[in-house]
């Protein structure tokens, strides 16, 4: 129950901080226009380079808000199949993973998205274990690739 109200606040949150966004992304488009309006040819050229703000804005919130969704849709599967990831690693008293029993538990995860590149659930995994590990990149990168392959999953007739 606690785990579902938050995440019911994170939401929310995502929510709020993109109508914000929409309403900022709403001025500068507004602002442009009066600019490419004026007719003057300095003012026209940056108008049009303003209009591309906007428009990688969206394209990108877009991007972080299909991946959410979609991450979201696979951990529920993950949790209907018993097959989530639980995060039993050792921490310190300030609530830090412990680095070395992190990498320990990375092989195996690592391993698994070797062997099964085309599994989505092996790069989920691989994720998580990246993230416990430190390196938020990779850990988006694997997260990206289960959402691609989970996506052409959804996208494959049933056998």
């Amino acid at each position: 129950m606690a785990a579902r109200r938050a995440r019911g606040g994170a939401v929310l949150g995502a929510v709020l901080v993109t109508v914000l966004l929409g309403i900022y992304l709403w001025v500068v488009a507004v602002r442009a226009t009066a600019l490419v309006r004026t007719g003057e040819p300095v003012a026209v050229v940056l108008g049009a380079a303003l209009w591309v703000l906007p428009v990688l804005v969206v394209w990108l919130v877009w991007r972080e808000w299909s991946l959410a969704v979609d991450v979201q849709r696979m951990a529920d599967e993950l949790a209907e199949a018993d097959e989530l990831p639980v995060d039993e690693l050792p921490r310190s008293p300030g609530g830090r993973i412990d680095r070395a029993a992190a990498r320990e538990a990375f092989e195996p995860a690592r391993d698994r998205a070797e062997a099964e590149p085309d599994d989505w659930r092996s790069w989920y995994h691989l994720a998580f274990a990246y993230d416990a590990a430190g390196d938020r990149r990779r850990a988006r990168e694997s997260l990206r690739t289960a959402h691609r392959l989970h996506r052409g999953k959804a996208a494959r007739p049933a056998d």
